[in-house]
């Protein structure tokens, strides 16, 4: 007899829909699994057998075959555990088949039966909502996760009816996420997706509660999610710029890269607050958008990672060892798995001792810094991840640190500086938009009583600025001046002569590449954004180009 189940596999950050079939025929025992199945997959029969017997149900003493299609699709996890259970019961006509048949499953198997969590739960249920799936059974410990589709929350239209919308204490892009939409549609992900019929997520913790609920002899709860509660559950950002004494310009030149999500590189000497400024970066950054949330959560869902909460609703900062590995930096591994670039997606990725890392790995964020994506190719696959960060550097200016101090004397000889300066490659200089110096912070400021400006009224202005920015390209998917393209540089960066003569002669000097040359127009734009003006000025112009010291040190 055949039995069907339904799960999912995921591929990168997506889920795909994988039909279970369950075969039981006459001949010698055994359990054969196809359908290019990984190791842990191969080794669910002696799991799900031992979970069958020890949940007292009887165990086929007949060959079973187990099906996974799409065939050429490569399937690993212990989340099939559940699915083939299930379905094993199904064809001994212990559980209604075709009650089963209508779910989606996915869990491992204790061998006691209970049911354990597994990662990218997230997208699967995504992915069983889109396929039309009413419920989907998973286990207790990822119901959270699952249950934000559930209750996304709903607002009213001007005819009465109710539809799906993010929270209203959302901000962020897209801004058509905030409006009424027609009742047959949600905005996610950036598409537009019909509204599939009600979407339950049911938990389980033990092979038999999802048995006597297919049998209709017991219920299982429906799990939802209250998503404006985890939003004001946050916790609020404890750094503040308001810590760090003195460094204004540092300072200003953070709320210029936050105003328009751009690269940063701060050089200085030890102890002068690099790390510091870092750190508080987040707290100046818009909040996060629900779709941008959910991306986000993807990703630490894929990774195992999403355990505090259902949901990330905060911009991660991620940081880094120096020590890391290419696979730990960019993603890789057998089956590859998202990297540090792909977990601070929408967030920030600081890498602190910017010359310590390998040169040829710094070289492997040319493609997510300017695609805002990581491809990793095998022989079998090649997946993609979201890794769309602002990079933030920290550096000494030479081996010893102290190159250029008033104070302390730089031990280093000439060669060892340009040695040290050089680990950096030109192509990754070329796409950090600013180079801001971090000097020494003299005692005096260290004394000084006077409170520094909060974090909060530099926010206000970066979020003014992000306005102006979201309003000047609508629909166009471009949220922030970094991301502009040629055609909109050319039309919203529009310089005067004697804008346009000063530029010149920063090129010619600096010996600028063309990529440099955009970038400069980019900060110009923010920082006439700051200042709400019309178009780019000379001072704008000449303060982005200050922001290119390693440039000027070099040529």
């Amino acid at each position: 007899m055949i039995a069907k189940t339904y799960t999912c596999s995921l591929l990168g950050i997506d889920a795909i829909l994988v039909e279970v079939e369950v075969d039981l025929s006459s001949g010698f025992p055994g359990f054969a699994t196809v359908g290019l199945p990984d190791n842990i997959v191969k080794e669910s029969k002696d799991r799900v057998k031992a979970a069958i017997q020890n949940s007292g149900y009887p165990f086929p003493f007949e060959r079973i075959t187990v099906n996974l299609a799409p065939a050429a699709l490569k399937k690993e996890g212990a989340g099939f555990d559940l699915p083939i259970a299930v379905g094993i019961l199904a064809a001994l006509g212990i559980v209604n088949a075709d009650k089963a048949a209508k779910m989606i499953f996915c869990g491992e198997l204790a061998l006691d039966g209970r049911v354990k969590p597994v990662a990218g739960c997230l997208p699967m249920a995504i992915q069983a909502r889109d396929s039309g799936y009413g419920d989907i059974i998973l286990p207790a410990a990822n119901a959270q996760e699952a249950a934000v589709l559930t209750e996304i929350g709903r607002q009213k239209t001007e005819d009465g009816s109710s539809v799906l919308s993010p929270p209203s204490s959302v901000l962020g892009p897209p801004s058509s996420l905030l409006s009424p939409q027609s009742p047959d549609q949600i905005h996610l992900w950036g598409r537009l997706s019909v509204i599939r019929p009600p979407f339950s997520v049911r938990p389980v913790n033990h092979l038999s509660e999802a048995v006597e609920f297919l049998n209709g002899r017991s219920d299982l709860p429906v799990v939802k999610t209250d998503l404006n509660s985890i939003w004001s559950a946050a916790a609020p950002d404890e750094l503040d710029f308001e810590d760090v004494k003195g460094q204004e310009h540092a300072k200003r030149g953070l709320e210029v890269a936050a105003a328009g999500s751009h690269n940063v590189l701060m050089i200085g000497p030890p102890g002068s607050g690099k790390t510091m400024l870092a750190q508080r970066l987040s707290g100046i950054l818009p909040p996060l958008s629900f779709d941008e949330a959910l991306e986000t959560s993807k990703i630490f869902s894929v990774a195992g990672m999403l355990n505090d909460s259902p949901l990330i609703v905060k911009r991660q900062f991620r940081s880094p060892h120096h020590s890391i590995s290419d696979a730990g930096l960019v993603g890789g591994g057998h089956m590859p798995k998202p990297g540090e670039v792909s977990l601070a997606h929408n967030g920030v990725l600081f890498l602190d001792e910017f010359p310590e890392f390998r040169r040829n790995l710094l070289d492997l964020l040319r493609q997510p810094l300017e695609d805002g994506r990581v491809t990793i190719a095998r022989a079998a696959i090649a997946l993609t991840y979201p890794a769309r960060f602002m990079l933030v550097g920290a550096m000494n200016p030479c081996p010893c640190g102290y190159s250029g101090d008033p104070v302390r004397p730089c031990v280093c000889p000439p060669r060892a500086v340009m040695k040290y300066r050089g680990r950096i490659s030109g192509p990754i200089l070329d796409r950090i938009d600013l180079h801001i110096e971090v000097p020494s912070v003299k005692y005096e400021q260290l004394r000084v009583e006077g409170e520094s400006e909060k974090s909060a009224a530099v926010r206000e202005r970066v979020l003014l600025a992000r306005q102006i920015q979201l309003k000047r390209l609508p629909g166009e998917g471009v949220y922030s001046n970094s991301q502009m393209k040629p055609k909109h540089l050319k039309k919203f960066c529009q310089l005067d002569a004697a804008a346009q003569s000063i530029l010149d002669r920063a090129v010619r000097q600096l010996g600028l590449s063309a990529r440099a040359y955009h970038r400069i127009l980019k900060v110009a734009r923010t920082i006439a954004d700051l200042e709400a003006a019309e178009s780019i000025r000379s001072v704008d112009l000449l303060e982005a180009i200050q922001y290119r010291s390693l440039d000027r040190r070099l040529f």
